[in-house]
């Protein structure tokens, strides 16, 4: 009888702290969830692109900006649990699902790269969380812009395209008046040969420059004398492809960039500590055919990227040279490497993220799924400056849970080790046994559940550098 009650005791206390686990993770928890945006684009049924944040610290509050196929959410995440949309600003026209965003004091600019009509847009944000005023939506500037990059009072603008002419190379603005940017300098005039800026990462005026098929630049703005000067290049390095987006440590030492065409070519951990001596000294990937899209580092220790089908990833590149998976959050599980028939076809998945509001929560877009709103575990949150009690690291995820006809692992940072997985009911009983030998970095399996009856079950992983349970229920 006791043991009957000790049963029951543990299946209501498992039931009660259970969440089923639509989205697969690993050290990563899922605050909230939104989709807002009903307008649909492309065969791949996109429907958002950037997003960014910002504090505002007069009433210390925090926002995401979340850029979609016809307008830009504002959305309150003080309470990161119950975000608030509070407003949104319209776009030129619907369809237009290439949006990047940054801010500079309480000011939002927006820019897209979709065809025309299109324009650029600045917006007022220091009436939140009431409203946000748009003070320039037009084409003087630009009409259009793949990525614009905010640094010591300076616009960059990659890729602008200006009405009746085609598009250039770079452009910078300075806002000494947040709402009417006035063009320094184009790009062109001092370095013709470099013919298309995708993307930039900005420091001091330092500009690391991600130029497509022609690599990565290094340049340098003068605010002196009003020109750009060549530091440096970096070209035909391993793995090359079309030099998509770049992120830089506080310290300066270590980048992370990735090359988005062709699918399947990992990000470069790269040592820029001597531009004049730049190296190769790692290279990360969460799947042999995934595609990094865009990275973001905090600190010297972390650096998020943006992993189209994959979701999101968090590595700890604290040694360079030795870049390990810390956790994960799949935004997009009807593909990639969490889905058992993982296909790496379209554009789908991860866009962006933001990962550095005071509060350390994580905003992310998914292009099909929305926005999620997530927390770091707390040795992620402990070395970003919050004060956290380390919690034991988990190194593998099981979804989907409940599960039916099959159980997904996801074992990370063991390669060549082998692993004996365990997999027990309720009563203690060994229902199944298996060795696994790891042979990727971010290993991925999966067991058939059928012979299995329904039930609460409880998975161990034993090895040389893991011991670890997790519990699943089997649900048909």
């Amino acid at each position: 009888m006791k043991k009957i009650s000790f049963i029951i005791i543990l299946i209501v206390n498992f039931l009660n702290n259970y969440q089923a686990q639509t989205y697969p993770s690993l050290n990563i928890t899922l605050l909230s969830h939104l989709d807002p945006e009903t307008d649909v684009t492309g065969s791949d049924n996109r429907k958002y692109s950037g997003c960014w944040g910002w504090a505002q610290t007069s009433k210390n509050k925090e926002y995401a900006i979340i850029g979609t196929s016809k307008q830009t959410f504002f959305i309150d995440v003080t309470n990161p649990s119950i975000p608030v949309i509070v407003d949104s600003v319209q776009a030129r026209r619907a369809g237009c699902t290439y949006k990047e965003i940054k801010t500079y004091e309480n000011f939002c600019y927006l820019v897209s790269d979709d065809s025309s009509p299109n324009s650029f847009q600045i917006v007022d944000m220091q009436y939140l969380p009431d409203s946000v005023h748009v003070v320039y939506d037009g084409t003087t500037l630009f009409e259009k812009c793949h990525t614009i990059f905010v640094d010591n009072g300076h616009l960059y603008c990659g890729g602008p395209t200006t009405v009746g002419n085609g598009t250039e190379s770079m452009h910078i603005y300075s806002l000494a008046t947040p709402t009417a940017p006035v063009l320094l300098r184009k790009l062109s005039q001092d370095i013709p040969g470099i013919t298309y800026v995708h993307d930039m990462y900005v420091r001091n005026d330092t500009i690391y420059a991600s130029c497509g098929g022609q690599g990565l630049f290094i340049i340098k703005f003068n605010t002196a004398t009003n020109t750009f000067s060549l530091i440096q290049s970096y070209t035909g390095y391993l793995y090359n492809g079309y030099n998509h987006s770049s992120w830089q440590t506080d310290n300066r030492k270590t980048m992370v960039f990735a090359d988005e065409v062709p699918t399947g070519l990992p990000a470069k951990v790269i040592d820029v500590s001597d531009l004049n001596n730049i190296t190769l000294v790692d290279t990360i990937n969460s799947h042999p055919l995934a595609t990094p899209h865009n990275p973001y580092i905090v600190g010297n220790n972390w650096c998020w990227i943006s992993t189209y089908h994959d979701g999101i990833y968090l590595y700890n590149i604290s040694n360079p040279s030795n870049t390990t998976i810390h956790g994960y959050f799949d935004t997009h599980p009807q593909q990639g490497a969490g889905n058992s028939n993982a296909t790496y076809t379209g554009y789908r998945g991860n866009w962006g993220a933001y990962p550095y509001l005071p509060s350390k929560i994580i905003i992310t877009c998914d292009m099909q799924n929305g926005v999620f709103i997530l927390e770091g575990d707390a040795t992620y949150k402990n070395l970003v400056g919050i004060n956290e009690n380390n919690l034991p690291l988990s190194v593998f995820s099981v979804y989907p849970n409940p599960a039916q006809s099959e159980l997904n692992f996801l074992i990370a940072n063991q390669l060549g080790n082998t692993i004996q997985c365990t997999i027990t009911d309720i009563l203690g009983k060994i229902v199944f046994e298996k060795t696994i030998i790891i042979n990727e970095a971010f290993y991925k399996t999966s067991i058939d559940t059928n012979p299995l009856n329904n039930g609460c079950y409880f998975i161990t992983l034993k090895g040389k550098n893991i011991n670890e349970t997790k519990k699943v229920l089997i649900q048909k």
